[in-house]
């Protein structure tokens, strides 16, 4: 198990800046006026090698009466007494005030490590401040810059000196909880329900609006399983959101419900799904995530059954989306009706991480087309093939039919309405997915066509056209040519009307051919065969 330290202070000294450094990222909202933290926040972080679980706390106010201050102070104490180890942290630039007087005299009754942290040290100016923190009497101070980083080592050495003698005990690490985000409106009661589910003073409440600024997670234990309950800052209409504070609240907000699982939207009885309500259930919708409504201060309505029928009537009319979400009737001050809301939380979760099996879902496929076809598009009907669950939480199916991209919005509606009625899942968001089945992937082009290759002419060519291709294939082939040659038969060759000499002489020869012998007889100019040679002897 990790160490537990608490960091404490007065107002505005940079309690949230050194909260976000050791756990890594930005989890606590930072500004620079003071009192933006209200709740004390816990956080898994580390420096160096140790594992620390980290409680952010808002400022000390030396207030007593029923104020919000005073309520915030409360939060304080009640993370000292969590802690094993204390981070007191004063403000470098303005020394020591009388604040920080007053708390570290409070701290010297706590009997734990103090570790004292003089922040906004990274300055020339902060050099005096360091020196007067010695009049506090924690020791040598720690000078540190949680915005720039600097000193990190230097409370690494504190930390390890400080918690030598503190054991700390080894647990296994729980399962996984179920995240459940609460959001709504502001002053709608989603701090008070989420006190009244763990039965402690977790949050802090009152009849402000707006307590709530950052998103406060609270680990429990309902019937042995693990449960993460997220409070987050009431959201209102975006027309009216104007400070830069408030704006980082709706997006803490927004990332609750986008790491959550389920969301409790807590709406107030009298005014319960108006225009900001149902944005927020759309939102819901839209992150794909389990939805259950609250109707909160149920113990002022006059007329319980007659008021419930008319909220189930506008949540089916005005979200159709989310038919058949578990509908929840409370009063999170009295209790009354708290116990039926973490049954139906849970059925909820259940519904949203259900798997249906393919056979089941085909055999639904054609009952559903055989009792309502697909239209007619272009003059071409739509026909589906088969549908399967890709995954859950959301359920997501898919359905392969040829021309999907002309399936018209209503026909999917009706088939994503049909999938929640006959598989029993009310409330839950489905996400159905049409694909194209009728596109051949081995075609030119498609996803598995190669290069084109030649694939020679039909069979039923003519013979002549075969042999003709064969014998050119085979003339073309190297050194095929010169054994042609060897093997071709002489042919006689005539060679006719061979002109003379200009002489023109008598006798001469004007044409040669061969004789039966292979010998070359000569030819006179009127005809006559010469049998003798010219000049030869006469016989």
């Amino acid at each position: 198990m990790a160490l537990k330290v608490a960091i404490v202070g007065r107002p505005n000294v940079g309690k949230s800046t050194l909260f976000n450094r050791l756990v890594g990222k930005r989890l606590a909202l930072v500004d620079d006026r003071p009192g933006v933290t209200r709740d004390r926040r816990y956080a898994d972080g580390n420096i160096g090698d140790m594992d620390l679980t980290l409680i952010d706390t808002a400022g000390y106010e030396d207030v007593t009466d029923d104020s919000l201050e005073a309520r915030m102070r409360e939060q304080t104490e009640a993370a000292l007494d969590d802690a094993e180890l204390v981070m007191f942290m004063m403000d470098a630039r303005e020394g020591v005030t009388s604040l920080d007087r007053i708390f570290a005299e409070r701290l010297r009754r706590v009997h734990k490590p103090v570790i004292l942290l003089a922040n906004k040290s990274e300055s020339r100016e902060s050099g005096g401040g360091v020196g007067e923190a010695h009049a506090l009497g924690f020791g040598e101070p720690v000078a540190i810059s949680a915005e720039h980083g600097e000193g990190m080592a230097d409370l690494y050495a504190a930390i390890v000196a400080a918690s030598h003698d503190i054991f700390v005990e080894e647990i296994d690490e729980p399962d996984k909880p179920i995240r459940i985000a609460v959001i709504g409106r502001p002053n709608a009661g989603k701090s008070t329900l989420i006190n009244r589910l763990i039965g402690d003073d977790r949050l802090l409440t009152g009849p402000e609006a707006g307590i709530t600024r950052d998103s406060i997670s609270v680990d429990w234990q309902f019937e042995g399983k693990n449960i993460r309950l997220v409070d987050t800052a009431g959201m209102r209409r975006k027309a009216r959101v104007q400070e830069k504070l408030e704006k980082l609240s709706v997006a803490d907000t927004i990332r609750a419900i986008t790491f959550a699982e389920v969301v409790i939207l807590m709406m107030d009885k009298d005014d319960a799904f108006d225009t900001q309500d149902l944005q927020l259930a759309d939102l819901v919708e839209r992150e794909g995530r389990a939805l259950v409504y609250v109707a909160s201060k149920w113990d002022l309505e006059d007329e319980p059954q007659s008021r419930m029928a008319k909220l189930k009537g506008m949540a089916e009319d005005k979200l159709p989306q989310l038919k058949g979400s578990p509908f929840v009737a409370l009063s999170s001050h009295s209790g009354r009706g708290v116990e039926r809301l973490m049954p139906a939380v849970l059925q909820a979760y259940d519904t949203w991480s259900v798997k249906v099996k393919t056979k089941d879902l085909n055999t639904w496929l054609f009952m559903a087309t055989q009792r309502h076809p697909p239209p007619a598009v272009d003059g071409k009907r739509i026909k589906p093939k088969y549908i399967a669950q890709t995954k859950a939480r959301p359920p997501t199916f898919v359905l392969m039919a040829n021309r999907a991209e002309s399936m018209p919005e209503h026909y999917k509606r009706y088939l994503v309405n049909s999938i929640r009625e006959s598989f029993d899942l009310p409330g839950t968001p489905i996400r159905l997915n049409v694909k194209s089945s009728g596109v051949n992937p081995y075609a030119e082009g498609g996803a598995k066509s190669g290069p084109e290759r030649y694939k020679g002419d039909a069979k039923t060519a003519p013979r002549r056209v075969k042999k003709a291709e064969k014998e050119e294939a085979l003339s073309k082939l190297p050194g095929k040519a010169l054994e042609q040659k060897k093997t071709r038969k002489a042919q006689p060759k005539i060679l006719g009307g061979l002109k003379s000499s200009a002489s023109k002489k008598a006798g001469s020869s004007v044409a040669v051919q061969k004789g039966a012998r292979g010998g070359a007889r000569q030819v006179s100019r009127s005809g006559r065969i010469r049998t003798g040679q010219k000049g030869g002897a006469k016989k």
